[in-house]
């Protein structure tokens, strides 16, 4: 595995450095390529496609398994934390997936959702697990076959012991902020980060943090925008930059100390976080609950902070509304309209 690794690392430059497989410090590869997905398959790991059914009966890795959208079965509704540890371990189980067992996990390429498949896995005691970043569309684009059929695997059973290392609570944030021993890094938007946007009681951020959108990780970050506006006809742009590049980008952390990241909901964190374990930092942490967690947790400490304002909200709903029956209004009288003739 080393040596493939170097052999891909010598012939990969600029935005196809995305696809090479990144190392841990002291595990095997965090983030991989179309070429490690397929060794994986051929050593019998599990293949997780962590996308919808219907998009997963449209076309997966063969072999892959699913459970349908992981965000929407191993996280509650409201809190968008996880569900109890027993509900995961049955649906883990019932679809065949160990987390003690070789996995690669994938989405569409640069999915967050794999990401945070990847930490899940980790959290669950996994020390074999890997995110593809390119995905099903990294797949397609080298010209693998892509099956329809659905993959069961035999059911296990499973009793998790979930590591306290890898996911951290609002109560011990809270603890590590007094004690000074932690680096945070704020994944959200700059907007987020200002209190410009807000998604909970009240916008800011954590105090202390640094914000690095987690879209700086890509090649290109207004790749999302590109493509809805047809300026781009593919998704390299969702690449991850260079290793050099990176390793700039987090240049001012200290890979030593412990970092704890976080985003509206720990999400987007969990991309950011595999990158940092990639690049060798030693202990990333992921705040689970994070801003809508903390934000609404009126007596932690924040910066820039500010509240969100229900009378404008309900303002702009009621405008909306209006705006809605006068369409209606009018396509009501389009139709009579057209019925007389």
């Amino acid at each position: 595995m080393k040596m493939a690794l170097r052999r891909a690392v010598a012939g990969v430059t600029g935005a196809a450095m995305a696809c090479i497989a990144f190392a841990a410090a002291a595990a095997g590869p965090v983030i991989v390529d179309t070429a490690a997905v397929e060794a994986a398959l051929a050593r019998g790991a599990i293949i997780w496609d962590v996308r919808s059914e219907e998009e997963y009966r449209k076309g997966h890795i063969p072999g892959a398994v699913n459970v349908d959208d992981v965000l929407s079965q191993l996280r509650e509704p409201k809190s968008e934390d996880y569900i109890p540890v027993p509900q995961i371990e049955r649906i883990l189980g019932e679809a065949g997936i160990d987390p003690a067992k070789e996995i690669v996990v994938y989405g569409n390429k640069a999915a967050v959702s794999a990401y945070f498949s990847l930490v899940t896995v980790q959290w669950l005691g996994g020390e074999r697990a890997a995110v593809y970043h390119g995905g099903v569309d990294d797949w397609k684009a080298a010209g693998k076959a892509i099956a329809t059929e659905v993959t069961k695997l035999p059911a296990v059973t499973l009793a998790l012991n979930p590591r306290a290392d890898r996911l951290v609570s609002t109560s011990e944030l809270l603890a590590k902020l007094r004690g000074g021993q932690v680096q945070i890094v704020d994944a959200r938007t700059p907007k987020e980060f200002n209190g410009d946007d807000i998604r909970a009681l009240r916008g800011g951020h954590i105090p202390g943090a640094v914000n690095i959108p987690y879209e700086s990780n890509w090649v290109d970050p207004d790749t999302p925008r590109k493509l809805a506006r047809k300026q781009v006809s593919n998704k390299d742009g969702f690449d991850l930059k260079a290793r050099e590049a990176l390793e700039a980008l987090y240049a001012g952390l200290d890979r030593e100390k412990e970092t704890v990241v976080y985003c509206q909901s720990g999400v987007r964190a969990s991309n950011t976080a595999a990158v940092m374990q990639a690049l060798g930092f030693k202990n990333v942490r992921v705040y689970d609950s994070s801003w809508l967690g903390y934000g609404n947790t009126l007596d932690a400490p924040a910066e820039s902070v500010s509240f969100f304002n229900v009378a404008r909200v309900n303002s702009l709903l009621n405008a909306l509304q209006g705006r809605v029956e006068d369409l209606e209004a009018q396509l009501g009288e389009l139709k009579a309209a057209a019925q007389k003739k």
